[in-house]
């Protein structure tokens, strides 16, 4: 029998561990923590605003991040690890609107403050942006939020949502002017 000291033992375990990375990305509990501080804010308000319910934007989360961690994949770096966070939550999204429901319900505090004006003309805006955004496609609500709320670039857009980089920027101008139509018609 070969002589295997305990730098040996060390040498190998570390070995397998390199070759258990290749295989599945693992995450400790603080590296998950950070990963989690840095994404679940917007991960929500994405949520919220592609189904226009907080509540149930709060249980997508959940099963968001259990699925990204259950998934088990290899990821190139943190952007790549937020998009693929973006891809569960919009499928999930997705999943829960073809699914039937007795009744949609908005929840008023998870509308958008506009940032200049009185409040009054804040309220007028905040009511006419979400009846118009209302209207929209939920496509075209997460292409918009996607864009403009989280200022992702299309090719983001496009792996998030599952669409072909070069089809985003038309659908958002698309978007863009069905949604200035909207809100036209609302005042």
């Amino acid at each position: 029998m070969r002589d295997v000291t305990f730098s040996r033992f060390d040498q190998i375990g570390a070995a397998a561990a390199d070759a258990g990375a290749c295989d599945a990305f693992m995450m400790d509990e603080d590296a998950f923590r950070v990963f989690y501080d840095r994404t679940a804010r917007s991960v929500w308000a994405y949520l919220v605003r592609i189904t226009g319910d907080a509540r149930l934007a709060d249980d997508l989360l959940q099963e968001t991040y259990y699925r990204f961690l259950r998934a088990r994949v290899v990821h190139q770096s943190e952007a790549h690890q937020r998009n693929y966070l973006f891809r569960i939550a919009t499928n999930l999204a997705r999943d829960e609107r073809r699914r039937p429901t007795v009744m949609q319900v908005e929840n008023p505090e998870s509308r958008a403050e506009p940032v200049s004006g009185d409040p009054q003309m804040r309220a007028a805006v905040r009511v006419d942006l979400s009846r118009a955004m209302a209207r929209l496609k939920p496509r075209e609500r997460s292409l918009l939020w996607l864009a403009y709320a989280r200022g992702s670039t299309h090719r983001e857009i496009a792996e998030t949502l599952g669409l072909k980089t070069a089809s985003v920027k038309p659908l958002l101008f698309r978007a863009r002017q069905k949604l200035a139509r909207f809100l036209r018609g609302s005042r």
